[in-house]
């Protein structure tokens, strides 16, 4: 459970950051080195490789060398633990959206 839940923190502490939020947004459409990360943000190389750690430490992607290259690449199945946290809040907004309902619907007739 408590590698369950330093995984989950690391991967909301990757998602915390916008650039690494449109880094990971870019690595849904495909594969790239860090040069072609860095070409999409006005920040430098090595702020970029930073960002990138930060998102492979919390298991978000994963690189993997392709001759002199290194690419990036996203694993959407970690995201599962960040969603399966937001899925268990979601039970709140569902009761209070039926609620909301049955007042509307009550009010209507």
């Amino acid at each position: 459970m408590q590698q369950h839940q330093d995984n989950t923190q690391l991967a909301f502490r990757a998602l915390a950051d916008p650039n690494r939020r449109e880094i990971l947004t870019l690595l849904s459409a495909q594969d790239l080195t860090i040069g072609e990360v860095a070409q999409h943000f006005p920040i430098t190389r090595a702020a970029v490789k930073k960002h990138l750690t930060i998102l492979e430490e919390g298991n978000l992607i994963s690189i993997y060398p392709k001759g002199r290259e290194r690419y990036n690449h996203l694993e959407p199945k970690a995201l599962r633990a960040t969603s399966q946290w937001f899925d268990y809040f979601n039970q709140f907004w569902d009761d209070k959206l039926a609620d909301l309902k049955s007042a509307v619907e009550k009010d209507v007739q």
